[in-house]
């Protein structure tokens, strides 16, 4: 059986191999990540715990790589499948309860109270901005695949943190927006532009590449369609004239064409001899501009009207 990746699961591969500039990009993600992915589980003495649950094998190895940087935690993964449904494969990341994880609970702000807040620690840069918006999208984000209409989102159950990732999102001149779906919050990006510029600043640039090649592509199909759409217009324009210029014709009987003037008879002939013709071509087979054409189908069609 073959398995069809989706565009957004390229997506988290591309963004998850990639790697941050600093030690404090990489926290930065990894407090999104937590902050999204993440359940506080209860370990008694030992203090809390954490677990990070994922269906991309991808997200939960840089979950592993970013906690193993932290260095201050032990860690342990799990790997299960469901029997419903999809029956997709989840991979869990635990981190143990353990006296180091109150601290970093604290650190990264992962209390469902709290929000970071931009300028201030491991946000402190914009780059760290950008590898928050990163995580969080790993751990909670979608985006369409390239052809089926540019859309890009965040989702929360959490108003409050959901009007944070919109505020640091335009911080960043990403213009984004905020709407609900459900018991959800989405925060999300309906231009092309700036869905390109996100992923190439959170570094899956050819993602960014495979959008911008198909908005190309899209915009060129289009540009094809109205000229196409224009031209079938003429034409069945130009059918519709000629189809009333003979019409007219045939109201005319012989002896009431032979009495038409020299002029008026030798259109009417050209017209019978090309009835598909457009008029330019006509014009261009008689030798005469266009405008003088035109005027002698218009009297002939008038004194057959007249008839």
């Amino acid at each position: 059986m073959i398995t069809v990746i989706s565009f957004a699961t390229e997506v988290k591969n591309e963004l998850a191999r990639s790697e941050g500039d600093s030690g404090c990009c990489r926290r930065a993600e990894l407090a999104a990540l937590l902050k999204t992915g993440a359940a506080m589980t209860i370990g008694g003495r030992s203090g809390p715990g954490l677990c990070f649950s994922t269906e991309n094998a991808a997200v939960a190895r840089r979950v592993l790589r970013l906690l193993k940087d932290e260095g201050a935690v032990t860690t342990e993964i799990t790997v299960s499948r469901a029997r419903r449904l999809k029956k997709n494969t989840r991979y869990e990341v635990r981190i143990p309860p353990q006296p180091a994880v109150e601290k970093m609970i604290e650190e990264l702000q992962l209390m469902p109270a709290s929000t970071p807040v931009p300028g201030r620690g491991f946000l402190r840069r914009s780059c760290c901005e950008v590898a928050y918006l990163k995580g969080a999208f790993l751990s909670a984000g979608s985006v369409n695949r390239p052809g089926a209409g540019y859309h890009l989102e965040f989702v929360s159950t959490n108003y409050q943190y959901a009007a944070f990732l919109l505020n640091l999102a335009q911080k960043l001149t990403l213009p984004a927006r905020l709407t609900d779906r459900k018991e959800f919050y989405i925060v999300y990006m309906k231009e092309a532009d700036a869905i390109v510029d996100f992923l190439n600043m959170a570094g899956a640039e050819q993602a960014g590449e495979k959008l911008e090649v198909s908005r190309n592509v899209k915009e060129v199909r289009n540009q094809v369609n109205r000229l196409v759409n224009c031209e079938t217009a003429n034409l069945q324009k130009t059918a519709d004239a000629a189809a009333r210029q003979l019409n007219a014709i045939r109201r005319l009987t012989e002896k009431q064409r032979g009495a038409l003037p020299k002029k008026l008879r030798e259109t009417l002939t050209a017209r019978l001899t090309h009835p598909d013709a457009a008029l330019s071509d006509l014009a261009r087979i008689m030798g005469l501009s266009r405008s003088g054409v035109n005027h002698r189908l218009r009297k002939i069609m008038e004194l057959a009207n007249d008839l």
